[in-house]
């Protein structure tokens, strides 16, 4: 069986995420198999993925469920054209975005193995459970484990075993804290992961925090019986400042308990996607993105982001606040006052406008796990007025593409309440059904610029991926453009797309945003934008390079042993 590392936490957002990919670009870049998995995630931002065919279903009949064999990951992906399977529902799944982006660290192709039980949190004490990419139901955290845990734990274990026979390594990241001692009896992402795949664990602590020292000596005087044995070392975090004034309390925790600092991670943003809204802005607050570039203020474009409630996907924001010259701000979507949607308003009557406040030169609605909640939030706020009143650039994402259109239907089966038609912010003459089936679909779609002006100029082709419960059909008789494809609708200076990933593309964010900055009058600046800086030695300009040289330079891999190990 492959060698599996650990990478566990003393709490929620410590880096593992970082750490598990920097470890499998550094192994990759070596010519080892590696993989990642976590085998329960909880978070809003997913990547749609291939499901490995299952035994009995088309393989090559050697029980590994792998059509070509491990060594083929082109093998992975599902056919085109008459030979692909029934549905897109056989072909896809959904797993947590950490998982893969390591996987593209790994130089793998990513699939649901890696990240086998997925959460969705929708609100109100609920979440979507997703188990080898499928979404099974709406569960409260009590029917999740009461009845769909052993599953869950059976699933993930399945996954485990196929990747481990496939792979050299695995690079397993845990979740949240390893001593919840609530949990210890059905933790998976931790403790059950620790027992079923043999794992040493590599314990990380953030020492930005405070407290860094005694969070870890309590982490390991908490951890069950067989599981504080399997730690073979702690890294401590996002240090600022010189590492030598830790020497002292080093010495004293490795004396106490017996367990290696294999290192001391500087703080360092490599740039990889966010797994989860802890790095978000606050609801209530809002914040912004992108503001730290020194661009001068009369060069730079501002795009207003509604921070829903539930919102997700909000990966699909970080291409735009990676370039220079834009500020990504996310606008409080806030609560009071009961209004004629039955939501509410902390703000009085006359409230000024949220998108002239912060000086929105356009507005981007981003996907969410709760459509139709999310647009009453909008209404309760004021925001969706001031929105029908705005005249700049407007792009909804998935479901901020169903909140611009006329009407959603079959809304009781999105949202908490009992509307089966809610009013949409009515800017673009679509209607949006909801039904049971989920659409998950990697693709590409033809981008034609010359259909809208927010992308005039842009053409070719752009991929992402489709991940929604609804289904958006044009009102009879409307006169809208699809500048990309069937996924789109636009009108005027407003865009709605299904397509996740959108600004990813080159050309789709320029056009973009220069659209928006022509219509602002500002003359942005032209630098390398959402591309790393090249590597002095290397070239590679990835953010996956940049967390295996943070990992690489500052964690004691010979302590971790073979293959972590130089060679």
């Amino acid at each position: 069986m492959a060698r599996t590392l650990l990478v566990a936490g003393t709490a929620s957002h410590v880096g593992k995420s970082t750490v598990a990919a920097g470890l499998c670009r550094l192994l990759a870049d070596r010519g080892v198999a590696v993989a990642p998995f976590k085998a329960q995630n909880m978070s809003n931002n997913a990547r749609v993925v291939v499901r490995p065919d299952r035994p009995g279903d088309g393989d090559d009949g050697d029980g590994s469920g792998r059509r070509g064999g491990p060594s083929s990951p082109e093998s992975r992906e599902p056919p085109n054209g008459p030979e692909r399977r029934k549905s897109a529902s056989d072909c896809w799944g959904e797993i947590g975005v950490s998982q893969f982006v390591q996987a593209r660290a790994a130089r793998t192709t990513p699939t649901t193995d890696c990240n086998p039980v997925l959460l969705k949190p929708r609100g109100d004490g609920e979440s979507q459970l997703v188990i080898d990419g499928v979404a099974r139901d709406h569960l409260s955290a009590g029917a999740y484990y009461d009845d769909h845990w052993e599953d869950a734990r059976e699933a993930a274990e399945a996954a485990f075993r196929r990747l481990a026979a496939d792979n050299d390594v695995i690079v397993a990241e845990g979740a949240g804290s390893i001593a919840e001692i609530n949990l210890h009896d059905r933790d998976l992402a931790n403790v059950e992961t620790a027992r079923f795949a043999d794992a040493d664990i590599l314990l990380l602590v953030d020492i930005e925090r405070g407290g860094a020292f005694a969070s870890l000596y309590g982490t390991l005087e908490l951890l069950p019986e067989g599981i504080r044995d399997r730690v073979v070392g702690a890294a401590i975090t996002k240090f600022r400042g010189d590492p030598t004034l830790l020497e002292p309390g080093i010495a004293e925790i490795e004396s106490k308990t017996g367990v290696p600092i294999v290192g001391v991670l500087p703080y360092d943003d490599p740039g990889l996607p966010e797994e989860d809204s802890v790095a978000l802005p606050d609801a209530d607050t809002g914040g912004v993105l992108g503001d730290d570039d020194e661009v001068p203020d009369d060069r730079r474009i501002t795009i207003a982001v509604p921070r829903l409630p539930r919102l997700s996907n909000a990966t699909d924001l970080e291409a735009l606040a990676a370039e220079p010259g834009v500020s990504v701000v996310f606008v409080p979507v806030r609560r009071g006052d009961a209004d004629e949607r039955g939501g509410t308003s902390i703000d009085p009557p006359g409230r000024d406008d949220p998108l002239e406040g912060v000086g929105a030169d356009a507005v981007v609605i981003p996907g969410t796990k709760n459509t139709v909640d999310d647009l009453d939030a909008l209404y309760a706020s004021g925001f969706a007025d001031r929105l029908r009143a705005f005249d700049g650039p407007v792009v909804g994402l998935c479901g901020g593409y169903q909140m611009l259109g006329e009407r959603i239907t079959n809304a009781s089966l999105e949202g908490t309440g009992d509307a089966e038609t809610v009013d949409g912010i009515g800017l673009l003459p679509v209607e949006t059904r909801f039904g049971s089936a989920k659409r998950l679909e990697r693709t590409t779609v033809p981008v034609d610029g010359a259909a809208t002006p927010l992308l005039a100029g842009a053409d070719g082709t752009a991929p992402g991926y489709e991940i929604h419960a609804g289904r958006t059909r044009v009102l009879d008789g409307a006169d809208i453009s699809r500048p990309l494809g069937d996924s789109s609708a636009a009108r005027g200076n407003v865009l709605g797309t299904y397509l996740h990933g959108l600004f990813d593309d080159d050309a789709v964010r320029k056009a973009f945003l220069e659209c928006v900055a022509a219509e602002a009058g500002v003359e942005r600046p032209h630098g390398v934008g959402f591309a790393e800086p090249t590597d002095r030695e290397s070239g590679d300009r990835t953010p996956y390079a940049r967390a295996a040289r943070l990992v690489g330079e500052h964690l004691d891999l010979e302590t971790l042993g073979e293959p972590f190990a130089t060679k």
